[in-house]
């Protein structure tokens, strides 16, 4: 912190005698740099200590350490103020970074702008990093923009890793028609030889869309091709491609074919793809039976593997099985992740063992397996289904404290059956603290918690629930309405049911 604070001392005493210059405003200024502050005749050794050189090591400290994207940037463009410095590539690829971060995509034009002056040799990878900033960002356009700004700007022929990045970008993105140009100036201008990584992508996206015909299509060309030929990460797209859509029979031939005839010895991802396969259509013996063959074969099976195999036996209803896998795998040494101890948590919940999964639920505590918001939502559900509400609800009211981001889904498995159950009070007590933290019952249930409680003859505790409900834009059905006003009406608050009827009308 004292080195951080220290340079961040030495900017600012710099930055106070130099003139900034946006690099948005950079094709209104001349190319030509100013010369240095002149130092003052009696300013002596305190001018000097001023106008510190800065490096370009620090230049990039302080840029990465500055949280403010507008004072990185100013700090980039002061630093270039100084006689005898010019940025390098370093120190472009550091402050782009910083500003893509941020999204401010006018300022990295700007500076893009300033880059094709230069005369410093710039790296590649400065273009692929923007391309992957500008994917997330839905700015396709943008990304071919920097695929060309390599060839622009870094004078230099993209390389085959440019190509790949680009093409699984837009791929990624759906974007099959700026796909096709890419491909298309690629091999005029770039006389691109696809390689095994780009069919590969051409496989992913054919299998994700489902036309798993033209998929194999794409292998049969790559096995023409002189520079490339199906490899292990083609088939387990094509796998995963079949299993997704069930044809596991010609899964199975395939993996043969893979191994028999190609020779590609498959490694514990493949493996996880036909275990997932066969378990999603309820073989959880074929599924273990793939396991065993692994294991036999000299691969050893991981914590995913065997999450998904615990999975498949808890979703046919086999709980022994998944518990014994549970422990088998505990027993080789393998610590299950989130993932897996939520697996078997729901299976210890959906048979009432609820006391072990709460032990469970601590022994991830213990070994610094943080549980998400999809384990404490089955524990919710379990507690609730064994009638153990009280947990239910102080589990509710302490989490966030923990931090713990709980989800609207948390707070509806508890008043959904607090309702089932009559429980009214408790009800719209958790009702207020849903509203509190911002979230809305779903519109069933707060139709369904409104009647209940009309029913019930709680007309108050219906009506401060209406309103609370109407100032986060739920729209109850007209007949709560008319059952909640006849109800007011009945007791003589009229001033009340004239408010209601005010809210019905506006």
């Amino acid at each position: 912190m004292n080195l951080v604070r220290a340079i961040s001392n030495q900017y600012r005493r710099f930055s106070s005698s130099v003139r900034w210059i946006s690099p948005l405003q950079l094709s209104k200024v001349s190319s030509k740099k100013p010369d240095p502050p002149t130092e003052s005749s009696t300013g002596g050794l305190e001018g000097r200590r001023k106008t510190k050189f800065i490096s370009h090591e620090t230049a990039i400290n302080l840029i990465k350490c500055e949280r403010d994207p507008q004072r990185a940037l100013e700090i980039f463009n002061s630093v270039s103020e100084q006689k005898g410095f010019n940025h390098n590539s370093e120190t472009y690829s550091t402050i782009l970074h910083k500003l893509a971060l941020s999204k401010k995509f006018g300022a990295i034009d700007a500076i893009l702008r300033q880059m094709t002056y230069e005369t410093c040799k710039f790296h590649e990878a400065i273009f692929l990093n923007l391309m992957k900033h500008f994917s997330k960002s839905a700015l396709h356009d943008k990304v071919l923009e920097m695929f060309h700004a390599i060839q622009l700007i870094a004078r230099e022929k993209p390389s085959l890793k440019a190509i790949s990045t680009c093409l699984n970008l837009l791929i990624e993105a759906n974007q099959v028609d700026f796909a096709r140009q890419f491909l298309t100036h690629s091999r005029k201008k770039l006389n691109l030889m696809p390689n095994t990584c780009i069919f590969n992508i051409l496989v992913k996206h054919h299998c994700k869309n489902g036309d798993l015909e033209f998929a194999f299509e794409v292998v049969k060309e790559m096995k023409k091709a002189k520079i490339s030929y199906p490899n292990l990460i083609t088939y387990s797209t094509l796998l995963d491609g079949l299993c997704e859509r069930g044809r596991l029979k010609e899964a199975i031939e395939l993996f043969e074919e893979m191994i028999s005839k190609d020779q590609i010895l498959p490694d514990v991802l493949t493996y996880n793809v036909l275990i997932n396969g066969f378990c999603r259509g309820g073989n959880v013996d074929k599924a273990r039976k793939i396991m065993e063959f692994m294991r036999s074969n000299g691969c050893s099976p991981n914590v995913f593997n065997y999450s998904a195999l615990i999975n498949g036996f808890c979703k046919v209803g086999r709980f022994e099985d998944a518990e014994k896998h549970f422990y088998e795998m505990k027993s080789l040494g393998l610590k299950p992740d989130k993932v897996g101890y939520t697996i078997i948590i729901n299976c210890f919940c959906r048979i009432g063992r609820m006391d072990e999964a709460m032990e469970l639920l601590k022994e991830m505590k213990d070994r610094e397996c943080r549980a998400d918001v999809v384990t404490f939502n089955v524990i919710l559900g379990g507690l609730c289904r064994e009638g153990r509400l009280e947990d239910a609800l102080e589990m509710l009211e302490k989490l966030p404290y923990e931090g713990m981001h709980l989800n609207k889904a948390s707070y509806r498995i508890v008043l959904n059956f607090l309702c089932q159950k009559g429980e009214l009070k408790r009800a719209t007590n958790l009702l207020d603290l849903m509203l509190g933290r911002g979230f809305v019952p779903h519109f069933a249930t707060s139709n369904d918690l409104l009647v209940r409680l009309c029913n019930a003859g709680m007309a108050d505790d219906a009506a401060m629930a209406l309103f609370g409900l109407l100032d986060l834009g739920f729209k109850p059905e007209p007949d709560s309405w008319a059952i909640l006003v006849e109800l007011i009406s009945r007791e003589r608050k009229l001033l009340s049911a004239f408010q209601l009827l005010d809210e019905l009308i506006y």
